[in-house]
């Protein structure tokens, strides 16, 4: 019940957030390609939040351990400040760059990025069902066991392989091009987030070195 409640909260809250980040910089409630974005993020979020209630609340509670606050070294208190920074100002941005008229961009391509969205977010709620201990937080659980199959056989940080996914159609879904430019730090911090976390992976986690080895990439096959 205590775990519905925060969840109900989180998603009113999250809801209002979203609404003030895109609304009040496009200057218009008139703004179809917010809404749908707004639907879309929420319908893919709250399904699999669902299912994880019933099958594993021990990973939804993880899962709600999130934000700067919640991490236990400093680099990452830092780094996710920085993500989350990123995040809404490429959506404050994409609006306002509704509201001025700088980019031109199709419904079509605008419904090709809600398509990313959905696909990013779905990446990430997927290795959730597949690794009960990927948390929101940089930490290594006691009696934790390292996962190499399904997603993580293809990269080592497959959850953060979908949140690029998503950086890349949030603009797009938004109607924005310039909203493209926020993807380089958005990623960037990706990078530092996963180099300092490997190194608390390799350290406290058993098999994580070798599993390292055989898994050669990291966040994107044949990239890094």
């Amino acid at each position: 019940m205590k775990t519905a409640v925060r969840l109900t909260t989180s998603s009113i809250l999250g809801l209002a957030l979203f609404g003030l980040v895109l609304f009040l910089p496009a200057g218009t409630l008139d703004y179809w390609q917010a809404w749908l974005f707004i639907a879309v993020f929420s319908v893919v979020t709250t399904v699999p939040t669902i299912y994880l209630a019933r099958t594993n609340p021990a990973a939804l509670r993880r899962r709600m351990h999130a934000g700067p606050w919640a991490e236990r070294r400093a680099a990452q208190k830092i780094i996710i400040t920085g993500s989350f920074l990123a995040i809404f100002a490429t959506m404050a941005f994409s609006a306002f760059d509704r509201r001025m008229g700088w980019s031109s961009v199709p419904a079509a391509v605008a419904v090709i990025g809600d398509v990313l969205v959905a696909a990013g977010l779905g990446i990430a709620m997927l290795v959730v069902v597949q690794n009960g201990y990927a948390a929101a937080t940089v930490t290594v659980e006691a009696r934790q066991t390292l996962v190499t199959g399904g997603l993580y056989g293809l990269v080592r940080h497959p959850m953060y392989a979908g949140d690029v996914v998503m950086m890349v159609g949030m603009p797009l879904a938004l109607g924005s091009y310039w909203g493209l430019v926020f993807v380089i730090p958005g990623v960037a911090m990706l990078v530092f987030r996963i180099l300092d976390e490997e190194k608390l992976l390799i350290a406290e986690l058993a098999g994580y070195r070798e599993y390292s080895r055989d898994v050669r990439y990291r966040l994107l096959p044949h990239v890094w």
